[in-house]
């Protein structure tokens, strides 16, 4: 049985390579990035999500067994590929994106008009479950109110929900639509890791964040604020909640690209072994820190493990 299974979508990624005019193939996603960095973690990790039968849907499952990531719930599709997107990084590291996901298998993720039973009895079998706000902007609509049907049932089965919201206005018909389903999720979620950039995107500018969660069955709210400090919100309603603030190092990003995907695997992997909410953080900004240093959303495992290690020696 894994320790979490990750819900969400795995795409082509065509990087700047070494020269101008150069791309480089890769396999990446948000919710695809936390989980191979939850792997290298040493968390059993499932992914779950759909592919295609083409020769980058079989590369892509090759990349997963790779990581020692479960596969079991992925199911494939006879008519739709991978989605693909590409990134273009400006001078001070910050990317942009542009995306094909129209014909994207992901996108048929629990629709009432496939089987999701086995996906279901997968999740149901796992203590932890993430997904984030692009998991969910990608499903059909159908599809998406299933979904969020089974957090309910996932949740009232005992099952542990750790959910980023990642606002993608692009995937969204409207700001109002990403605001609903983000409530409902929130709703369901034991933790929330978001980041202070998407809120603002979303909901504006606050001022007293654990009243705007003062509603919520939250255990944790996590803020990435970039490079300022990390805030925790725990047991976080203002008449008995507890908030932390964690210092950030400093580092000069080459690529921002999967910052908040690895400091949410870094997060998530530490919560999950035990650790303490400052031990969280602590791995959470190491694996953020190691990733913003390279280009690309997965960097190669050796490279981070021993990145990794050198950061836990300091």
């Amino acid at each position: 049985m894994p320790d979490i299974a990750v819900v969400g979508e795995v795409m082509l990624e065509l990087a700047p390579g070494q020269t101008t005019d150069s791309l480089t193939l890769s396999y990446a996603g948000d919710t695809y990035n936390t989980a191979v960095t939850l792997a290298r973690l040493g968390v059993d990790t499932a992914y779950i999500t759909r592919l295609g039968r083409d020769r980058y849907s079989q590369a892509i499952l090759q990349r997963l067994a790779d990581e020692n990531i479960d596969t079991t719930g992925i199911d494939l599709s006879e008519a739709r590929v991978p989605g693909l997107y590409m990134i273009h990084n400006s001078p001070d590291g910050e990317r942009e994106f542009a995306y094909w996901r129209g014909q994207s298998a992901a996108r048929e993720l629990f629709h009432p008009r496939l089987d999701s039973s086995a996906v279901r009895r997968k999740l149901l079998a796992s203590p932890w479950l993430y997904f984030s706000g692009i998991s969910l902007a990608i499903l059909e609509d159908k599809a998406r109110a299933d979904y969020i049907d089974f957090l309910q049932e996932y949740r009232a089965a005992g099952g542990r929900i750790a959910f980023d919201s990642n606002y993608r206005p692009r995937l969204w018909a409207s700001r109002e639509e990403a605001q609903h389903f983000t409530k409902l999720a929130l709703t369901y979620s034991n933790v929330g890791l978001l980041t202070m950039d998407d809120e603002e995107a979303l909901w504006g500018p606050c001022t007293d964040l654990a009243a705007r969660y003062h509603d919520y069955a939250l255990d944790e709210l996590v803020f990435k604020r970039g490079a300022e400090d990390v805030l925790v919100l725990e047991n976080h309603t203002p008449e008995n909640g507890n908030s932390h603030a964690f210092p950030v190092m400093k580092v000069e990003p080459v690529d921002t690209t999967a910052a908040g995907d690895n400091f949410n695997a870094g997060y998530l992997a530490a919560r999950i072994q035990g650790q303490s909410i400052a031990s969280a953080v602590r791995l959470a900004c190491d694996c953020a820190g190691i990733i913003i240093q390279h280009r690309g959303g997965v960097i190669p495992r050796e490279v981070f493990l021993e990145e990794l290690g050198e950061r836990q020696r300091l």
